[in-house]
Formats: C-alpha cells, sequence, structure tokens
C-alpha cells in the first residue's frame, strides 16, 4: 500500500523533496484518501508549524487556515496552512513519531523549504527566556 510507502520514505528517505512530492503525488488532492479522515486539532503539530515558521521568518508569526486532517486508521495527520501569502502543508505519523513540513516560497518562486522533525526532536520555547544558551 502506498501509505506504508510514504512511512518508509518519512523516516529513510535522506532527500526531503522525494518525500513532499510523493506525498503531493500519491495522495495530497486526491478524493479516495482525503475523505478518509476527519478534520482535527493537534496541540504538538500546531506548536511545531509556530516553532519552524518563526525560524524561517526570524519572528513569530500569524499562521491562517490551518486545515488539519487525522485519519485515525492510519493514524497519520495532513494538513495545509498560509503564512503571509505563502503555503505550507504538513504531514506526521503519530505511530513513528515523525513529521515533514513544507513551506513554498513566495511566486513567482518554485522553492520549497523542508524540516523533518520528530517529538523527540527538542523544541526551543518560543519566546526565549534570558536565560537560554542556545
Amino acid at each position: 500500500m502506498k501509505i506504508s510507502r510514504l512511512k518508509q520514505k518519512i523516516s529513510r528517505e535522506a532527500d526531503l523533496d522525494k518525500i513532499w512530492s510523493f506525498y503531493m503525488d500519491h495522495f495530497a488532492d486526491h478524493p479516495k484518501f482525503t475523505d478518509l479522515g476527519e478534520p482535527a486539532q493537534n496541540d504538538y503539530l500546531d506548536a511545531v508549524i509556530h516553532r519552524i515558521c518563526q525560524q524561517l521568518f526570524g519572528k513569530a508569526v500569524k499562521i491562517d487556515r490551518f486545515l488539519l486532517i487525522h485519519l485515525k486508521n492510519y493514524q497519520f495527520f495532513h494538513g495545509s496552512f498560509l503564512v503571509g501569502g505563502q503555503i505550507g502543508g504538513v504531514i506526521f505519523f503519530e505511530d513513528i513519531k515523525i513529521g515533514l513540513f513544507a513551506m513554498s516560497g513566495l511566486p513567482p518562486s518554485n522553492e520549497v523549504k523542508y524540516s523533518r522533525f520528530s517529538e523527540m526532536t527538542p523544541m526551543k520555547p518560543t519566546n526565549p527566556s534570558r536565560y537560554d544558551l542556545n
């Protein structure tokens, strides 16, 4: 099954573009897949998106239109969001605790920035204190 291949890719593939392209080609806009899920909220993914965007933009940013879908049978989340006119997406397998973040550049750029993450990845606070040495 292709979702098993996606799970393998997200945990083993070094080229993050190949993982995202596989997801987009086989899952993202395919109604047979998207209709399997239910709208969801996930505090961990919300925090990850905010932190990665803060690193990309160098400041806290507003995340708009965050739509997250959960496919319970596959323990899989996928979603999209907007940040300042740029579209982003996220995929996450909750059983292996690994995900991928993707953010497009502003048109006419074809650039996409990626970040693979896991629940094991320590996250810096959004508002670091003066004692934060990192």
